[in-house]
């Protein structure tokens, strides 16, 4: 499947969708609420079967925080990079997509372990690398640790 056939499938399923030009890889800035109904349709629909999610990162973009995410069909050679925001920097919430692709457990809790993120309905949302009683969220622009005096 072309990148231009990919983007008039993901048009016809979900609406709000941006891609923007002149990116090394198809990028699609979906709609947060329309997250998981198109990773499901990407990932179980035969003519796209994007099977493996290789890579999944939290991003502080200053006024947003956002979560990429890469995936690509094993089977029919093509990839895309799928992009979530929200402007709420208090309580920045997805849906999990740990019930499509398995391998987003690991990464979401990585991300809700440095950057505060939390996943709706995932299954073991919990810290990853900090002590449960770190305070603040180290990939935050904002984070300040007077200890070891290190500010973003």
């Amino acid at each position: 499947m072309t990148n231009e056939q990919l983007k008039e499938k993901i048009n016809s399923w979900v609406t709000g969708v941006e891609f923007p030009e002149n990116k090394q890889f198809l990028e699609a800035i979906v709609p947060s609420d329309s997250l998981k109904k198109l990773a499901n349709l990407l990932k179980n629909t035969p003519e796209t079967n994007f099977d493996y999610l290789y890579c999944l990162s939290g991003v502080d973009y200053g006024k947003q925080i956002g979560i990429v995410y890469h995936i690509e069909s094993t089977t029919l050679n093509h990839s895309i990079v799928l992009k979530v925001k929200t402007d709420n920097l208090e309580n920045p919430t997805f849906d999990t997509v740990c019930g499509i692709w398995k391998g987003a457990e690991w990464f979401e809790r990585e991300v809700f372990d440095l950057l505060g993120v939390k996943f709706n309905n995932h299954p073991d949302l919990r810290r990853l690398f900090l002590p449960e009683d770190w305070e603040g969220y180290p990939l935050r622009k904002n984070y300040k640790d007077e200890i070891n005096i290190i500010e973003r």
